[in-house]
């Protein structure tokens, strides 16, 4: 049975990280949530969940209006050969959320098998507040980047930040 949001909440508590959230209409894509932008401060997020050729699961997560070239981003974060979107009953099994409400908070989900690997770009890891649907998409929930990464590993899993998008590669350049 997949976590709820208040399950997931306290975690967040038991584990001393701080998170606000904004309750609102359903959004389904990032296109609909434009005026959240405005309500609510902070980087917003979109997360793609791909596996590679030989199966195995990944969790990119970047900026909202992030570039990224699915026909490279293989390279990137290390999957062989070239992803593909992982479909909707793969999504519930795995990480237990409907598309439209994918988040890295639903790593929740995969505390026991561990078998998704978070990649979150490194362009996104730059901003101090991050937001996210807390597992289901009628809400936002506010959180630092560096909470963020306490959460992650809190789940057991490792996360990657890497420059996936096409601004993280490009401030890797200039940097």
């Amino acid at each position: 049975m997949p976590a709820s949001r208040d399950e997931l909440m306290g975690f967040f508590q038991d584990l001393g990280i701080s998170v606000t959230t904004v309750d609102h209409d359903p959004v389904f894509t990032v296109a609909e949530s434009g005026d959240l932008h405005d309500r609510i401060p902070g980087g917003h997020t979109k997360n793609l969940f791909v596996k590679d050729k030989k199966g195995r699961l990944f969790l990119i997560t970047t900026l909202h209006d992030a570039e990224i070239d699915l026909k490279k981003v293989h390279q990137v974060i290390g999957a062989q050969g070239r992803v593909s979107f992982g479909n909707a009953d793969l999504l519930m099994e795995v990480l237990g959320v409907e598309p439209g409400s994918v988040t890295p908070f639903s790593l929740i989900n995969d505390r026991e098998a561990q078998r998704v690997t978070p990649v979150f770009d490194a362009a996104m890891m730059a901003h101090d507040v991050l937001n996210y649907h807390p597992l289901k998409n009628d809400a936002t929930t506010a959180i630092t980047s560096s909470d963020l990464l306490k959460f992650a590993k809190a789940c057991g899993h490792e996360p990657q930040v890497l420059a996936v998008s096409a601004q993280a590669q490009a401030s890797e350049v200039q940097g």
